[in-house]
């Protein structure tokens, strides 16, 4: 018996498959969930889908009404939604003397308004004693040089999940968040051509490894499970490198 046996689960981030959505859509599986997964590139997100015998959904999560869809369809579908877990994001690095207004609109807009928005349409459809699951990142409880415009909306949405716990704690329904440290996937792929970043992040990790995709889908696992009686926290998943620091860039280059 999987320790998931039953419950629908909504996904969204999940259309590659190096990427924490599609690595939490295949543990999901694996513990007996029905699957609906979500990501703004239905052609990539469909054999994900598939491998682990769900059903994709086109969903940008900056667009309200995608969100309301996708609740409605995973009722439609199965009838009802009792976990809903939000892996968009996208990556936003420069110097506060370099940041764009646009980018820091667009942090917000992905990470801030939309997570907002996702608790509002996943939270009007998910059953009483559900789960919401949103992730917040080792960068919003560091302080980071020339990450400013990612931390900021990362450490709003802590503060979110917060409130969301004791807004739907009366229907039973937990509210947390995963914070992953540096983790290799499909976002931060493009930092691994630096051949010196794998080992500055290192010496800052008291557990000496990066963390990897399957770790979030294991703390994920956890939180969506009736063995979680946990709501408004955001989980340390960083190997405790939130104890130390993230290194500079200078530092990432030697």
């Amino acid at each position: 018996m999987g320790r998931l046996d039953g419950k629908v689960v909504v996904i969204l981030g999940a259309s590659d498959e190096r990427s924490m959505g599609a690595a939490t859509a295949r543990r999901f599986a694996k513990e007996g969930a029905k699957l609906v997964l979500a990501a703004r590139r239905l052609d990539a997100l469909e054999p994900i889908a598939a491998g682990v015998k769900g059903i994709a959904v086109a969903c940008d999560i900056t667009k309200e009404a995608d969100l309301e869809r996708l609740a409605r369809t995973a009722v439609d579908k199965f009838g009802k939604l009792d976990v809903a877990i939000n892996y968009a994001g996208v990556n936003m690095a420069a110097p506060l003397s370099e940041v764009t207004r646009e980018a820091l609109m667009q942090s917000c807009e992905v990470h801030l308004v939309g997570t907002a928005l996702f608790f509002k349409h996943m939270g009007a459809k998910l059953s009483d004693g559900g789960a919401m699951i949103t992730t917040s990142s080792l960068t919003a409880l560091t302080a980071p040089p020339g990450l400013a415009a990612y931390a900021a909306a990362k450490r709003g949405v802590d503060q979110m999940v917060r409130i969301a716990a004791i807004e739907y704690g009366a229907r039973g329904i937990r509210v947390n968040s995963i914070a992953p440290g540096f983790t290799r996937s499909a976002m931060t792929e493009g930092y691994f051509a630096i051949p010196t970043l794998e080992g500055a992040f290192l010496r800052e990790i008291p557990l000496g490894r990066l963390v990897k995709v399957d770790d979030i889908a294991n703390a994920a696992l956890w939180l969506a499970s009736d063995e979680a009686f946990i709501t408004g926290q955001v989980i340390d998943i960083t190997g405790g490198q939130s104890l130390r620091r993230v290194p500079t860039n200078e530092e990432m280059m030697r």
